[in-house]
């Protein structure tokens, strides 16, 4: 069976940089920061007080009033994002065999402000009401609710589930969107990720775990991915979306073709529950059968978007496994994070680095890492390699790759590259 090829036709974003992928990708070429003091609880008592947030966001707005006291924060960024995504596409409905259009999304964790206010209220009234749960808890916090939301809300009878893969979560689902497209079984697939656990648990539990950074005083350069002063990623929320077309199917309908997705890797470290392997083996073997599966070598590589989450383990296996895989390649690539102005969106961060990715196809621009400053050299690190510190650099960029790593030793890696 000959495998058909696999194209981005339409893309959405709800990102700390902004509530449209205009606004995303003007912030993230000019490399600013989306780190800011939390305003969506008291953080009067916490080691952390700050997080890359979605600002000037109303679900209202975009959905019926009604329909969003049905869901968690997370599903109305996941329908948002979704509705800019399909817009861009220019899909037309009255045309489409909907049943071969599904919904793959990736979640980490999901409706968990939902969860923290139910059983925070039922600890409340227990004793002397019993228990009073709101009928709408359990659909508002299951995290494969948010794919359900868009099929509903278009009709979409193909196939319809969550992936979840900690923070490679939207990676998965991108994967699992690309195998369906390209075995025949759908015709486009509208696949993503959401998030939104800038809450007082989600905040509180990965705190806890010394996973993120405590500065304070300067929230914007909090995430500095390869510094040698890096303490830990900054949290985020939000949600991303792609729309990925069968090639013959977006060509017959003349959609205009950001990129197509080449190829994918996934692996597992098989090492720990939330550290990386040390010498960074689970990500070098992802990105290997990334291109394996894309039929490239790594000299066809440009730029890599890596995971690069500002902890003191991630970034320096990271970068083993590029310089292992790609031997004297590595030296000639663009290697950016975009995390140190995003943050780290959990199990949203795959899908928003593949916009970036495919972007920077279409624009020859490779997006910074900011927050470097000269005499911050971590000596585990080579600065050799080209990290793109503070600015953009415009270079062509024939194809991109994405990796994504999550708790559990998960390793998503997706490679897209321009049309030919």
């Amino acid at each position: 069976m000959k495998l058909k090829r696999v194209v981005v036709t339409g893309l959405g974003a709800v990102t700390p940089l902004g509530n449209t992928v205009p606004e995303l990708w003007d912030s993230v070429v000019n490399g600013k920061s989306g780190a800011a003091p939390i305003t969506h609880f008291d953080t009067t008592m916490f080691k952390t007080k700050f997080a890359c947030e979605v600002k000037n966001f109303d679900g209202a707005e975009f959905i019926d009033r009604k329909e969003v006291r049905k869901m968690d924060l997370y599903s109305q960024y996941a329908i948002v994002a979704a509705d800019e995504a399909i817009a861009d596409a220019k899909i037309d409905i009255e045309k489409e065999d909907l049943d071969k259009i599904g919904v793959i999304f990736g979640v980490g964790i999901g409706g968990i402000k939902t969860f923290e206010d139910e059983v925070l209220g039922y600890a409340k009234t227990k004793d002397t009401i019993g228990p009073k749960f709101n009928p709408f808890f359990i659909p508002k916090m299951i995290a494969d609710i948010a794919p359900g939301h868009i099929s509903i809300k278009y009709g979409f009878r193909g196939p319809n589930f969550t992936t979840t893969s900690a923070c490679a979560s939207s990676t998965n689902a991108i994967v699992d969107a690309f195998n369906y497209i390209r075995l025949g079984k759908a015709n486009i697939i509208v696949t993503g990720g959401a998030e939104a656990t800038v809450t007082e648990a989600g905040v509180g539990g990965f705190s806890s775990m010394h996973a993120i950074s405590t500065r304070n005083d300067s929230p914007e350069t909090a995430s500095r991915p390869f510094s040698a002063s890096r303490d830990g990623f900054v949290i985020g929320e939000g949600s991303a979306c792609l729309i990925l077309e069968e090639y013959e199917h977006a060509k017959a309908r003349g959609a205009k073709i950001y990129a197509e997705l080449a190829g994918c890797g996934l692996s597992a470290d098989a090492h720990h529950i939330t550290a990386p392997h040390p010498e960074g083996l689970g990500a070098m073997l992802v990105m290997k059968n990334a291109l394996e599966d894309a039929e490239m070598q790594p000299e066809d590589i440009d730029y890599i978007n890596v995971h690069g989450t500002s902890t003191p383990l991630g970034d320096i296996a990271e970068t083993k496994a590029i310089k292992e895989l790609f031997g004297e390649s590595a030296y000639k690539l663009n290697i950016s994070s975009s995390k140190s102005m995003t943050g780290h969106l959990l199990g949203a961060t795959g899908a928003l680095e593949a916009i970036i990715c495919v972007l920077s196809i279409k624009n020859d621009i490779v997006t910074p890492t900011i927050n470097f400053t000269e005499g911050d050299e971590d000596p585990e690190i080579d600065y050799k390699l080209n990290f793109t510190f503070n600015k953009a650099q415009k270079r062509e960029v024939r194809a991109a790759l994405s990796n994504t790593f999550g708790f559990g030793g998960h390793n998503a890696s997706v490679i897209f590259k321009k049309m030919s």
